[in-house]
Order: C-alpha cells, then structure tokens, then sequence
C-alpha cells in the first residue's frame, strides 16, 4: 500500500473540506451545517475496509477516530457520538464522526442518506474548521 499513490475520492473531496492531518488520516469536516461531522481518510491507496491496514494501522486509526470524537465533542457537545465506516456509495476508506443532539435533523435515525446538505456559510465553515483543528492539536493520542 504505497502512501505516494493516495489519492482523495473526488466525492469525499467535493463533500469535505480539510480539517487537519494526523498521522494516518486526513481529518476533513462534512461541508453540512445540520451536524457537526468529521471523516477520517487513512493516506494509504486500494483500502475499502478497515481489515485491509495492516494491524498496527488499524489500531493507529482507531486512536485517531477517538481523538477525532473527543475533539468534536469539545467544539460541538452532543447527547451521543456515531461512528461508521459504511462504503456503500463511497468505496474509500474512511469513518464517520458524526455528533447527534436529540431532536436534530434526522433523530434518532442515521444521518446518512437523510435530506440535502446544507452547506455551511463561509464564516461559519472557517469558526468550525478552526475550532476543531485547534482541539485536534490540542488532544493527544
């Protein structure tokens, strides 16, 4: 798995914007205002599910979605944490970070699949993309 031949689904590209990089994955926040979301990319070509790291890396990445879900429950605080790695649209390896508040949009359902983005004002985009990276920093592995 050659990190050189990573290359960013054009979907997750044109629905994410980037957030920070961590050691093994891109951290890129859903361009969708109705929840605070973070998708964690591994920077690794050809992976479809989690079993395809190496054991090291998928404990790397699940160190890294934990950090991901501390830091987005200190910028968003949220009544329960969903996490998912489900690639039925997009083959790429990635998960889902989403914070679900009671009574938002698509409660007690998925997130997925459930109304039209709605993407995040520009001012808005950069006070979530800043708050996070910078909780990102701030916990460690």
């Amino acid at each position: 798995m050659s990190r050189d031949a990573f290359a960013l689904d054009p979907r997750l590209a044109a629905d994410t914007v980037p957030v920070i990089g961590l050691p093994l994955c891109d951290v890129r926040l859903m361009n969708d205002a109705r929840y605070a979301w973070l998708i964690l990319v591994p920077r690794r070509a050809g992976l479809v599910e989690v079993a395809d790291l190496p054991a090291d890396e998928q404990m790397a990445l699940w160190q890294e979605v934990n950090r991901a879900g501390k830091a987005l429950r200190a910028v968003a605080p949220c009544d329960k944490l969903n996490l998912g790695a489900l690639g039925n649209s997009v083959r790429q390896l990635h998960v889902h970070v989403v914070a679900r508040c009671e009574g938002d949009a698509a409660w007690p359902g998925p997130v997925w699949g459930y109304g039209r983005a709605q993407p995040y004002a520009e001012a808005g985009l950069r006070a979530r993309r800043d708050a996070l990276c910078l909780a990102l920093a701030d916990i460690t592995a």
